[in-house]
């Protein structure tokens, strides 16, 4: 054997298989068995599920009656689109809902714009005054912005609601304050009208506006204004604590048309807010749990018929779900005015004046415990306006107007409350105490401009 031959190695002989046809296994029939009961028992449950379901739908489109028996209708629905059907569970909510759809198509948003400095950035070097000797040492340079004309920017917004086919909006005097900003009324269905303020209620809080809708052709071919949707006007007189109302607005300036549903909380509040610039004290208000957030300023309250019964105004900020809104009834007479003269008269006595109560008449020592004191404003103003109509009629500092036009002036029945009835150049009566004594005066009411 040579040294690199290898050793003589056989392998092992290895055992045949023995194969056994499967049928002869009693695995196999074992395994089919199962497989044949578990097809059978979900074949059951599949028709079982499937009888269930189609008599489910059939007892449901039934209900809503929608037969099966009718494909055109299901085919129809399908091709249409429409929104799916929901059965209010209860009358009150079948009538919020009712109010939301029909009222939210005349609530408008109202967008605030205003020319504003247009900036652009650039970089400076901090030495450039002492380039011209030394150079440039450094590479340094500092970012500063400079003016580059001006542009339009949105610097607020608020809500309010069509009133008349022809686009006239009422909201509040603050969402509209500014008279250099300009005014966009944005509609339920997306479009934008450029809106004009008619008039301002600054006493109110109400200001109307104007937008020029669209024209199409009627039926004989002429050319006619496409009206605007609207909404009622109700009754603030006939509202009761406790009265379900819902407030429409664009809650935040954000979210357009948010609704939101409270009660009547309070009637006859007096109330000081602050917007757009104004604090104005307002009297005889409605007080509603209604969710009122920034933006709604301007927006409808309504009662479960769809009727307008307040315009939202301001919110507590001390406390959640306190909202204050005007009386619709305030708002009828600047409506009636703007349609009439295109602007809003205000009657006007020219006299400062604070309310006497129990704690006024201790301070000033007053021998009666109701009436408006005429007396000098906060900052030292006159108590009576120059070449007003209360100048003119003698009216002095100190003198105590019980009664206007046969009228008590009371904390409830204010002397602001009773002027805002008359019309500019409606003649009325005044008693008024002076030195312990009663005099009565007859006053022409003048017009104050806004």
């Amino acid at each position: 054997m040579s040294l690199y031959q290898l050793p003589k190695f056989e392998f092992p002989k290895l055992a045949k298989p023995i194969f056994r046809p499967f049928w002869k296994n009693k695995a196999f029939w074992l395994v089919l068995l199962i497989i044949f009961i578990s097809s059978l028992f979900g074949f059951l449950a599949g028709v079982l599920s499937g009888n269930f379901l189609y008599f489910k739908i059939r007892d449901e489109l039934s209900r809503l009656n929608i037969y099966l028996s009718n494909p055109q209708i299901i085919e129809k629905e399908k091709i249409v689109g429409k929104e799916p059907v929901y059965l209010p569970q209860t009358s009150q909510e079948e009538a919020i809902i009712k109010v939301v759809k029909e009222a939210s198509q005349a609530v408008v948003s109202i967008v605030i714009t205003k020319d504003a400095p247009k900036l652009e950035l650039y970089y400076e070097s901090p030495f450039k005054e002492f380039e011209q000797f030394f150079g440039q040492p450094f590479e340094l340079k500092i970012p500063k912005y400079k003016q580059e004309g001006t542009e339009k920017k949105e610097i607020g917004g608020g809500t309010g609601f069509i009133i008349s086919e022809d686009g006239m909006v009422l909201t509040n005097a603050h969402v509209v304050s500014d008279k250099e900003a300009d005014y966009t009324v944005l509609t339920n269905d997306g479009k934008k009208y450029p809106a004009k303020v008619l008039a301002r209620d600054t006493l109110r809080d109400l200001a109307v506006l104007k937008i020029e809708g669209e024209k199409k052709l009627d039926e004989q071919g002429n050319l006619i204004l496409n009206p605007f949707p609207t909404v009622k006007l109700g009754d603030s007189a006939q509202l009761q604590i406790g009265q379900t109302v819902i407030a429409i607005g664009n809650a935040l300036g954000e979210f357009r048309n948010t609704v939101s549903v409270g009660v009547i909380s309070g009637l006859g509040r007096t109330v000081t807010a602050g917007g757009g610039g104004m604090v104005e004290t307002q009297e005889d208000v409605i007080q509603t749990d209604a969710a009122i957030n920034r933006g709604n300023s301007g927006g409808p309250l309504l009662n479960l018929k769809g009727e307008v019964i307040g315009v939202n105004f301001a919110m507590g900020e001390q406390a959640q779900s306190i909202g204050f809104t005007i009386p619709i009834n305030k708002a009828k007479k600047d409506i009636e005015d703007v349609k009439k003269s295109g602007k809003i008269s205000f009657p006007f006595l020219g006299v400062r004046y604070v309310l006497i109560n129990e704690k006024i008449q201790k301070e000033n020592n007053l021998p009666v415990d109701y009436g408006a004191l005429v007396q000098k404003g906060d900052g030292g103003e006159a108590a009576i306006f120059p070449g007003s109509v209360a100048e003119k009629a003698g009216l002095k500092e100190n003198d105590i107007i019980l009664e206007f036009n046969k009228e008590k002036i009371t904390a409830e029945n204010t002397l602001a409350k009773i002027i805002m009835k008359y019309n500019p150049g409606a003649r009325v009566s005044l008693k008024i105490l002076r030195n312990g004594k009663e005099i009565n005066v007859e006053v022409i009411l003048d017009e104050r401009s806004e």
